[in-house]
């Protein structure tokens, strides 16, 4: 059996194992883990707490006892269930919190089968680390250039045909699982902060520093989570292409984009409601009935012309010109395929 002591995050992708193994309990799994890794808990999450319960309360030889019983079940179960028809020359990656005694028991069990086994040194707290001095510690090697934009002119369906027509992209909305503004929570929610941080950090391991990488502005936030630090001083510092477009166009484009309030009235009405700090409670009142009679058009342009627009406005007074404005007649997808591709070749 082999350790692996991680030095940097790409020798996550570049080193050799068939599978990733994340012995930790679900719920640990659940709010974060290393990209591509999968969930084989050696202690469920009452068992954990129940082994954690003894360590504290009775003793640790106790505690280690029904804890060694409990994994070697739950090793079988995985032995029989997952890992049933792994051939003698798979190579798994085996960690836990710390690399201690779970990812140890377990990556025995796989190493006396007759396995290569690699164990992580460190665990999953040696991963993190690096995630953290890569997104928090360190400048950001990449050269950002920013896609700004009011709300509703597309900006990310454009980031998206940019990453088609070859460029470098980092999706902030799509890792964080949320479209940026008020309006823009999904209904299966967002990963946790760390969940985050990983997708972010594995995906700047992808790109080249040396090109273009094209991020949409954002404020410090998307949704709940936070765009970490070096991150976000690159964004701040970033040349930006502002995109304009006819407000009936972006009207049109949110009704497509926001589909799924327009098919959940109740979760509609409730977002609206968020709005009453901002605006009278008449003009409140005005857009229910706009959403109870299914007006969408009407709706989508009365939000972007009194609530989005001149809050684009301010915030633009506080920033430097752009370094281009992309005024698009319509935002179809055929208009936005070809202005990614003039991005493309002409600042990637």
């Amino acid at each position: 059996m082999k350790t692996l002591r991680l030095n940097a995050l790409s020798e996550i992708g570049s080193n050799p194992a068939d599978t990733i193994i994340d012995v930790r309990s679900p719920s640990e799994f659940a709010e974060d883990h290393i990209p591509g890794a999968i969930n084989l808990p050696v202690l469920s999450d009452a068992e954990r707490a129940r082994v954690g319960t003894i360590y504290k309360q009775e003793s640790s030889f106790t505690a280690r006892k029904i804890g060694a019983a409990l994994v070697s079940q739950n090793a079988a179960a995985h032995l029989n269930g997952p890992l049933a028809d792994k051939m003698g020359d798979w190579q798994p990656l085996v960690y836990c919190w710390r690399g201690g005694q779970r990812s140890g028991s377990f990556a025995t069990i796989l190493d006396q089968v007759g396995w290569r086994v690699q164990l992580l040194d460190g665990g999953y707290r040696s991963y993190r680390r690096l995630v953290v001095s890569a997104l928090y510690d360190t400048p950001l090697p990449h050269r950002i250039t920013l896609i700004e934009g009011g709300t509703g002119t597309a900006k990310t369906r454009l980031l998206h045909h940019l990453e088609k027509a070859g460029a470098q992209v980092i999706d902030l909305e799509g890792l964080a699982n949320h479209r940026g503004s008020l309006f823009g929570a999904r209904s299966d929610g967002q990963p946790s902060q760390k969940m985050f941080e990983s997708r972010l950090a594995a995906a700047l391991d992808t790109l080249d520093p040396a090109r273009t990488t094209w991020i949409e502005a954002e404020s410090s936030k998307v949704g709940a989570r936070v765009i970490p630090t070096a991150i976000w001083r690159s964004m701040c510092a970033a040349p930006r292409i502002e995109i304009t477009a006819p407000t009936d166009s972006r009207a049109r484009f949110l009704i497509s984009a926001y589909r799924d309030l327009t098919e959940d009235k109740a979760r509609l009405q409730n977002q609206i409601d968020q709005l009453r700090g901002y605006h009278s409670g008449e003009t409140i009142a005005h857009w229910h009935a706009l959403a109870d009679a299914g007006s969408w058009h009407d709706l989508a342009r009365d939000l972007v012309t009194a609530h989005y627009d001149p809050r684009y406005a301010k915030s633009m007074a506080r920033t430097d010109m752009a370094l281009r404005v992309l005024s698009l007649d319509d935002l179809d997808d055929s208009t936005l395929a070809a202005a990614a591709r003039d991005l493309a070749d002409s600042l990637s």
